[in-house]
């Protein structure tokens, strides 16, 4: 029996089908799970027969626009995306596996008929009665480009068309069978509460200021046994927009930075240092316009005149034909490539008796808290550095972060890497469970801290605690002048593969995704946040931390470490 799914997921992981790194991490994911199908934790399995369902019945269809009718092809990479879709599903329940998808490709390469494919599915031969099925936009207009699509394939076929009603005047068609609708919603729908859709389709979800319409369309989603939600999109302008923030999670996602077994990517992108202006990179994002000569001459229309007038032009080909969230200055901090062979088995077992230094990045409030302990070690004649983070939030603020963040904090409260707090109500971090943590660690596995490092915003309080551990507790100004060097050497450290870490700490490798460097008018740098909703404690705290380490080795002096206020706690003035 064909499995069109992982034959193409293995053709583009030989080099037989060209495709960019995200193609190619979600195709590994897919072999990945076939590896561990079935198991006590991932009880999901790969049934061929209800791929090969759904192909049979996208390959029924006709296309009737253009000059003739003619019977829908299914493209590799579409049968891959349908495959997963509906080829994955839970052991137990035969209950299909992913709750949302999101797929990002260039203009122009099916995404409304991906889209039209699976709402005539879902909406009429998924075994599901009187279901919801809603296609929405952020006006009407752009919604029913979807509708319309399906419109399409039911008057191309008169077998088809005996199973629905069509009311365009409403925007709906009833699916005669299965008592379902199919509606299109825009933005500008008054009402769009209350909703419980087996499919909801976000079209063009980059166009979106807000995830109103999403939160509401997968909120409605909650009590159905299987329900999906399609996003099915470009990539856009604002890179503040709620699309790019579930695009940096989906990124995250596929990097390994976190786990969601419900959630489906496919992101056909150029990669980061591809030369925009080379063919051969093109099909990378246009998996189906390039299927073409046409579709290649289209494109190097479009590149010529983007390469001669430049400026918006040049931005728009980037951002709508090659699919790239735009930004002209790349201020990543880290490479996650790098700092992935940082990863190591190491834990704070293997610093038992050692010394190290503290470093502590201080909330203003009900955000994220960290702590951070860095050991320089001496490996085979070479000084590298361990790395121990934890962080602490406050217990009614998880479930708010989990929403906001779109971060796993309660997976990583479960593997030990945060705490949340309880006291101070519970919206404030009480500084004193990092006084206990500490405190539990040194006498643990015997520590020796040589110093501790703070932030000093909100930290007033918190220093006669601090002081209590008999060691100097050093000011960072968490200014660039101040942490120019330690973050440079840092990211030199990683770069080099003298930074080690646990590789379970997925809490830590989020914050690195989440760090961009940013300078002052002398060029001297700091990290801030991506983007709205992105934490970096965790890093910010290892930085402190490494400011210290680097005195072991000679890179910091002690004016560095001078400030008004420390020279006032040593008695040096």
């Amino acid at each position: 029996m064909p499995d069109r799914t992982t034959e193409y997921a293995k053709k583009v992981l030989n080099g037989e089908i060209t495709a960019g790194k995200y193609v190619k991490l979600a195709c590994q994911r897919h072999l990945r799970d076939l590896d561990r199908q079935g198991t006590k934790e991932f009880p999901y399995v790969f049934d061929v027969d209800k791929a090969n369902r759904v192909f049979r019945f996208a390959e029924k269809l006709k296309i009737a626009e253009g000059m003739e009718v003619k019977p829908l092809k299914l493209h590799d990479f579409q049968a891959f995306i349908l495959g997963s879709l509906f080829g994955w599903i839970h052991k137990d329940t035969g209950y299909r596996r992913f709750r949302n998808s999101y797929i990002q490709m260039g203009r122009q390469n099916g995404k409304s008929i991906l889209n039209a494919i699976i709402a005539l599915y879902i909406s009429t031969f998924d075994g599901y009665h009187y279901g919801q099925i809603y296609t929405a936009a952020t006006k009407s207009d752009q919604a029913k480009i979807v509708l319309n699509e399906i419109v399409k394939f039911i008057n191309a076929d008169n077998d088809l068309k005996q199973f629905y009603k069509l009311k365009l005047y409403e925007s709906t068609i009833e699916v005669l069978p299965t008592h379902s609708i199919i509606k299109a919603l825009g933005r500008d729908t008054k009402t769009i509460d209350g909703f419980r859709p087996v499919l909801g389709i976000i079209d063009e979800y980059h166009a979106h200021k807000d995830n109103q319409i999403y939160k509401l369309l997968e909120d409605g989603t909650v009590n159905l046994p299987q329900a999906l939600i399609s996003v099915i999109t470009t990539a856009g302008f604002n890179l503040n927009s709620p699309c790019k923030e579930l695009y940096d999670y989906c990124i995250n996602l596929l990097e390994g930075v976190f786990e969601n077994d419900r959630q489906f990517v496919y992101i056909a992108q150029l990669d980061k240092d591809d030369d925009i202006w080379d063919e051969n990179n093109w099909i990378k994002a246009n998996p189906l316009v390039c299927a073409t000569q046409q579709g290649i001459e289209n494109i190097r229309t479009k590149a010529s005149v983007a390469k001669e007038i430049g400026g918006e032009e040049l931005r728009n080909f980037m951002t709508k034909t090659l699919n790239m969230w735009v930004e002209y200055q790349n201020n990543e901090y880290i490479d996650l490539e790098k700092w992935k062979q940082c990863a190591s088995d190491m834990d704070l077992e293997d610093m038992r008796g050692k010394e190290c230094y503290v470093g502590l990045d201080l909330s203003s409030g009900g955000d994220l808290t960290s702590i951070a302990l860095e050991f320089p070690i001496d490996l085979d004649g070479q000084r590298k550095y361990f790395i121990h983070s934890h962080s602490f939030i406050p217990a009614r603020r998880l479930e708010e972060h989990i929403k906001t963040d779109k971060a796993p904090y309660d997976v990583w409260l479960k593997e030990g890497l945060l705490t949340v707090t309880e006291t101070l109500g519970g919206v404030k971090t009480d500084y004193k469970y990092i006084i206990t943590y500490l405190k539990e660690l040194i006498e643990k596995y015997n520590l020796k801290i040589k110093a501790i490092a703070y932030d000093p915003h909100n930290a007033s309080a918190f220093l006669n605690d601090l002081e209590s551990f008999g060691v100097d507790t050093v000011e960072i100004v968490q200014s660039a002048k101040s942490l120019n060097e330690a973050t440079i050497d840092f990211k030199l450290e990683v770069e080099a593969g003298n930074i080690i870490y646990n590789r379970k700490n997925s809490l830590l490798t989020w914050s690195v995704a989440n760090a961009k460097l940013i300078y002052n008018s002398f060029g001297e740098c700091k990290i801030d946040k991506n983007y709205r909703n992105k934490r970096i404690d965790p890093i910010d705290a290892i930085i402190d931390a490494h400011k210290l380490a680097m005195l072991d080795k000679g890179k910091v002096t002690i004016n560095d470490l001078i400030t008004e206020d420390n020279l006032k706690k040593w008695g040096w003035v």
